[in-house]
């Protein structure tokens, strides 16, 4: 092909055997010429020509798709799901296609799409998520597309909307001809009996998204009856929901009511380590730490404690209380309600995970349920990787469960599934 902007040579150039080109037409003619603020064109002396025919012109290199970010601004780690096998849903628990994800350099739009939904419910743009879902499953049909059909499903059960979930439900019925998922009610965990205490877990971090089971102790306390608090899986609280539990023991305790806290030592601990004396924060906290104490701790730890409560917040701290639950209460513990896993709650917003370090160092095999996770953070997910990386490069094998399917293909996009197994639950 000759260039418009060669100009006529002295020697003429062997042709070769090729369509002349069109002349211009006029619309092509009117473009706009190149400003001299571009980049010079050599001069035709300076240009090296051989005798031969010319080489073919290079093909202009393909640019690739834009890459979805994060709202930090950096790019997203892209993952292939071409080994994603919707077979494999067909156990009750399984493992997630996000563990035969790999990073690769060309972008999978499908992928791409995938991540954008994810980073906006992660980031709480519930609405923008939602409704690019909702395009999604229409864009994708067959069996890839109903990745984005669980993220809605499992979109509409954060959101507590039933009502959207079960119309999905029968629209996805029709369209991919199989069952849809179930609504989940989330129920405080929760043994009732007749006769003897009612026993009640806490588990994971608890906040303000996820007290059911104190309401349910309220109940309790209200009616008059004994319980057994289960803390064995208890890693933490936020300082509102340890207000009310302090406010709620404390309760308890003046009314001689036998509630009995089960394995708090690991929680104590915890919450002994946070609070530094001098520091006027974590009121509430403190509060929870000398009912904790109370219970569980001797005198002499607690008035020590009760001391550094007057000094940070200048307060009178409660006093010391000789009555004890009865011991007998702690027989009736069902021991079948224990595992090894510990549990993590709620909306997990700039978590740092510092907690996991001593949880995964207890155990052989730890396993992170995420059962009652309702959304995590991109930080959150990154930091979560920056804590099992040390273990993974050690050889050990930790199991990460139950996260919905918002978190797991979050987990992915930040490659937290190089780090974990990740097992999802069946739909």
């Amino acid at each position: 092909m000759v260039f418009s902007f060669f100009k006529k040579q002295s020697q003429k150039m062997p042709e070769r055997q090729v369509a002349r080109p069109k002349a211009p037409t006029p619309a092509a003619a009117a473009q706009p010429q190149e400003t001299p603020s571009q980049e010079p064109v050599a001069p035709l002396e300076d240009l090296e020509f051989s005798t031969g025919n010319l080489p073919p012109p290079k093909a202009p290199a393909k640019a690739a798709p834009p890459v979805a970010q994060p709202a930090s601004g950096k790019p997203l780690a892209i993952v292939n799901d071409a080994d994603f096998d919707m077979e494999e849903f067909d156990r009750d628990f399984t493992d997630s296609s996000v563990m035969a994800i790999d990073v690769e350099h060309d972008i999978d739009p499908l992928q791409a799409d995938l991540e954008q939904a994810v980073v906006l419910f992660a980031n709480g743009q519930d609405a923008a998520a939602r409704g690019l879902l909702e395009a999604l499953i229409r864009a994708y049909p067959g069996i890839e597309g109903r990745r984005f059909w669980h993220l809605l499903f499992d979109l509409l059960q954060v959101a507590g909307d039933r009502a959207a979930f079960e119309k999905l439900g029968v629209e996805f019925a029709e369209i991919c001809e199989t069952s849809p998922p179930t609504w989940r009610q989330e129920q405080p965990q929760v043994a009732r009996s007749a006769n003897g205490p009612q026993f009640i877990s806490l588990q994971g971090v608890l906040t303000a998204d996820c007290v059911a089971p104190l309401a349910e102790l309220e109940k309790i306390i209200k009616q008059k009856q004994s319980a057994i608090i289960d803390c064995g899986k208890l890693v933490g609280c936020d300082d509102d929901v340890a207000g009310r539990l302090a406010d709620l023991l404390a309760r308890a305790r003046r009314i001689g009511l036998d509630i009995l806290l089960d394995q708090p030592e690991a929680f104590l601990r915890r919450v002994n380590d946070r609070l530094i004396a001098g520091e006027a924060t974590h009121l509430q906290s403190w509060l929870l730490l000398l009912e904790l104490l109370q219970r569980h701790g001797s005198q002499e730890a607690f008035e020590e404690r009760a001391v550094d409560y007057a000094v940070t917040f200048e307060l009178s701290p409660p006093s010391w209380d000789d009555r004890k639950p009865l011991s007998a209460v702690k027989a009736t513990v069902p021991s079948a309600r224990r595992d090894d896993a510990h549990y993590l709650s709620g909306d997990l917003k700039s978590c740092r995970f510092e907690e996991l370090i001593q949880v995964i160092e207890e155990q052989d095999s730890p396993v992170l349920d995420f059962s009652g996770v309702r959304r995590m953070d991109f930080f959150s997910a990154g930091q979560l990787v920056n804590r099992l990386v040390p273990y993974k490069t050690a050889g050990r094998e930790i199991v990460i469960r139950s996260p919905n399917h918002l978190v797991a293909e979050l987990m992915a996009v930040v490659g937290l599934n190089k780090q974990a197994r990740i097992i999802v639950p069946k739909s």
